[in-house]
């Protein structure tokens, strides 16, 4: 796909060198502040605030989401939309990064509104909220926000880019499983009790065997979220949540099924009843859009990025996202933008901290501008437009059904 004119290119890039100053400090503010799945609002409101400074319109709380937005700028046939994540994890705030995914995708829907009038096209912004738990992409896919998107793109921190559209996640399901039992006093009648908390324990046992049956790939993990009350009682009740991933989303329903059955016989031997919970929407695996991903990569060399050669098929990240659901539904991409020099990996303290230096601040610019251009890419090239848009126009199954 061709690149577009130097002069749309130039315009572009100096829109967003006109907004670093406030990008960063978005980025700043939100490391400095961190909030967790669905609590993000002081978050959505500076993203909202900088992009209404920018003359996008801005809907707040879209898809009976609080903490959800969308900001949109300019009208055509063809929608380019920018995913920001801004939800931190427990504890270890913005050990994902998610403040430079937020910054970073504000500053390539600023920069491509330069081109919007020019170009006949749409920029969309899409503020989701509680990647890390929750699914808010693919809430907001359900219930609508995707709807006029053709294409959609976003940029994730590592310590290294990486722009092999081979690259993929894995499939995820989370749920809270509860025993309720009896209690009973542990020492003056523990024949009274129904232990619930032995439940937990034969549970735990149980998948523990069932890893040596597990396909290479395949990941189960999980914790205790309440274990009992007193060690004189016979606990009654006990809650876990766990998380099972597979490489890919058709995958995902047997392993579940096979864990949940470890559940099941310990509920059995002990005589507890049991209660699952999904604790959010399935995360699927992703799946690159192969033209889409060319041009980020030639645009982030553009952008000064020494971008790494094709090697071996990527056996995934071990990770998951619900970028992965939006990845199944239309052309989209999910590259990871480098803090070089970073050490640590995602969801560590040590990457925590290391993505607060100057390392993360050009991760911002450089993933801004690559996505900007990309996106500019394909409004100037009449057939790749043509053909993104027709694809959106027809009523696929994946589109119908995330």
């Amino acid at each position: 796909m061709p690149a577009a004119a130097p002069a749309l290119r130039d315009r572009v890039a100096a829109r967003l060198d006109a907004y670093k100053d406030r990008l960063l400090e978005l980025s700043h503010e939100l490391h400095a502040d961190p909030e967790t799945s669905f609590a993000e609002t002081r978050a959505a409101g500076r993203l909202a605030t900088l992009l209404e400074d920018a003359g996008f319109a801005v809907d707040r709380g879209v898809c009976d989401l609080p903490t959800a937005l969308t900001a949109t700028y300019g009208s055509g046939d063809l929608t380019v939309g920018v995913c920001a994540e801004y939800d931190a994890l427990p504890e270890i705030g913005h050990a994902c990064g998610h403040h430079i995914i937020c910054a970073a995708g504000a500053g390539a829907a600023i920069a491509l509104s330069a081109a919007a009038d020019e170009l006949g096209f749409r920029v969309k912004l899409l503020g989701t909220p509680a990647e890390e738990e929750g699914g808010g992409k693919v809430l907001m896919l359900e219930r609508g926000a995707f709807d006029d998107v053709t294409v959609a793109m976003m940029v994730h921190p590592a310590p290294i880019d990486a722009v092999d559209p081979r690259g993929s996640s894995n499939a995820v399901a989370r749920f809270e499983v509860t025993f309720s039992g009896r209690a009973s006093h542990a020492a003056a009648a523990p024949e009274g009790g129904l232990n619930a908390g032995d439940a937990a324990v034969v549970a735990q046992v149980a998948i523990g065997q069932l890893r040596q049956q597990l396909k290479d790939g395949y990941r189960v993990a999980g914790i205790v979220r309440h274990g009992g009350e007193r060690t004189n009682i016979i606990p009654e009740r006990t809650a876990l949540e766990y998380e099972v991933r597979t490489p890919t989303g058709e995958e995902l329903a047997e392993l579940r099924e096979r864990v949940l059955n470890c559940f099941r016989g310990a509920a059995l031997a002990t005589g507890t009843t049991m209660e699952v919970r999904p604790i959010q929407p399935d995360y699927l695996d992703l799946r690159h859009d192969p033209a889409l991903m060319a041009a980020y990569a030639r645009n982030l060399a553009a952008a000064g990025r020494e971008v790494p050669e094709p090697g071996p098929v990527p056996q995934g990240t071990g990770g998951s996202t619900d970028m992965g659901n939006i990845t199944h539904a239309m052309p989209a991409i999910h590259p990871a933008i480098g803090v070089l020099g970073a050490q640590g990996m995602p969801h560590t303290r040590q990457f925590a901290e290391e993505t607060a230096g100057p390392a993360a601040d050009e991760a911002v610019l450089d993933g801004a501008l690559a996505m900007a251009w990309t996106g500019l890419d394909l409004a100037a090239d009449a057939e790749w437009r043509a053909e993104c848009v027709a694809a959106r126009g027809s009523e696929s199954p994946a589109l119908q059904n995330p």
